[in-house]
């Protein structure tokens, strides 16, 4: 279901679940940038990337898809990994770090659903439903270890050096 679906069955809705959507995205990305930055590569601040605004971060099509087919991308965040200390460490623990920020907006949002004041709300229930759903998924998803997702940087992160070139 594409976000432009929504928006001619409930436009309430599509108003307030568009931002967060984008925001699960954009801050997936964030943390693979804050992360690395902790293990001293500052190419993402260097750039700019650890910012929370969208115009730095969305990609045009990305975007597009996020509308037309409810699954969507940002641009990612820029990282030297030869600047990380601890490489394997430093390599697992960025790529991990993009899932582990949706898996805990997913759990934020299951949380907030289960307060009655806000559960029983009809749109909330739908919106944070919603969240947790696109957060799971795109949480999940990129922890496959298929290149370009980030399962296959933490797969590459514990295989032999020897491993790791030909992967």
């Amino acid at each position: 279901m594409g976000l432009i679906s929504l928006l001619f069955s409930n436009p309430g809705l599509f108003i307030i679940l568009v931002p967060l959507l984008l925001y699960s995205v954009i801050m997936h990305e964030v943390a693979h940038g804050w992360v690395a930055y902790l293990f001293g590569d500052d190419t993402a601040m260097r750039s700019d990337r650890l910012s929370l605004n969208p115009m730095f971060h969305l990609d045009p099509v990305g975007t597009i898809m996020l509308f037309i087919v409810g699954f969507g991308w940002a641009k990612p965040v820029p990282i030297d990994y030869s600047r990380l200390k601890n490489f394997r460490l430093g390599l697992i623990s960025v790529s991990l770090a993009g899932c582990l920020i949706n898996i805990l907006m997913a759990t934020a949002a299951l949380f907030l659903l289960r307060l009655s004041a806000i559960g029983s709300n009809p749109l909330a229930s739908r919106l944070l439903s919603l969240v947790a759903q696109i957060n799971i998924i795109l949480g999940t998803l990129n922890l496959i270890p298929i290149p370009p997702l980030d399962g296959s940087k933490i797969l590459m992160g514990f295989l032999p050096r020897s491993a790791q070139i030909a992967f």
